[in-house]
């Protein structure tokens, strides 16, 4: 199994940054990415992104060009780095431990509890 922990959340302003944590523990061998997903209560998941194992990057059209997802390896921590944030991208996050099959298709395997990341206008 893998663990996700997020952290990082918080309250900014329109147009400004943050960056969010994830450190994960264990393993799976179905694992091949860390991403990341978006979810408010009594709405649907929203993909934001994935890093693949092998440097592969893939982001939703909403964030894309703005947000990045990067990795320390060392520290088995992933990052969120979010710029040029909008009122809309308020939600909360999820850290994912995901498969990545078919270049574009996915599974959720492990989630974290959720930061909590809100955009003031």
């Amino acid at each position: 199994q893998v663990h996700p922990v997020e952290s990082g959340g918080g309250l900014v302003q329109a147009g400004g940054s943050l960056r969010l944590s994830c450190a994960a523990s264990g393993s799976d061998p179905n694992i091949n990415a860390m991403g990341w997903f978006r979810q408010a209560p009594g709405k649907e998941r929203e993909l934001v992104g994935w890093l693949t194992n092998g440097g592969t990057t893939r982001y939703a059209d909403s964030v894309k060009g703005r947000f990045t997802i990067a990795r320390d390896g060392a520290k088995n921590t992933v990052y969120l780095q979010m710029n040029s944030l909008k009122p809309e991208d308020t939600d909360v996050y999820y850290c994912s431990a995901m498969k990545i099959y078919n270049d574009y298709e996915y599974v959720y395997y492990y989630w974290g509890q959720g930061t909590q990341v809100t955009v003031s206008s």
